[in-house]
């Protein structure tokens, strides 16, 4: 039976409480932005992360020397698979939302339908913190 090494992660914010001098809210989160100095920070781990899949190699103890083998999408952080996906959602209006609906050929259209509908199931199961559907449409 195949052995995988895999590097499970969760972020942990670190946190700081200032007081800016500043004429408004904007420019008031402008300089604590900008502010480098964390020495006063603390650990929230109350509000930490989920914990996702962030590599995988083949092998024992294969960490950064074994083959990496992909992470399926939906062992990855909720907020990274949104943000990828988003790309993907994006693309598909932007084949069909410049045509008018009639001047689409029924061929783009029969190419383009079952690709929004597995965007659309996949964001769904985003949104709804399930794991992606089986078998999407490529």
């Amino acid at each position: 039976m195949p052995q995988y090494t895999i590097e499970a992660t969760y972020r942990l914010p670190i946190h700081r409480c200032r007081t800016y001098r500043a004429a408004t809210v904007a420019e008031a989160c402008r300089k604590a932005v900008d502010d480098d100095g964390w020495e006063d920070a603390g650990e929230d781990v109350e509000t930490s992360g989920e914990t996702y899949v962030s590599s995988i190699w083949e092998g024992a103890n294969a960490a950064d020397t074994g083959e990496e083998v992909p992470v399926p999408s939906h062992f990855g952080e909720t907020i990274q698979r949104q943000a990828d996906h988003f790309s993907e959602l994006v693309a598909l209006l932007e084949e069909i939302a410049p045509a008018p609906p009639m001047t689409l050929s029924r061929h783009d259209f029969e190419n383009w339908l079952p690709r929004a509908r597995a965007a659309i199931a996949k964001a769904r199961a985003i949104l709804e913190g399930r794991r992606d559907p089986d078998d999407p449409v490529r």
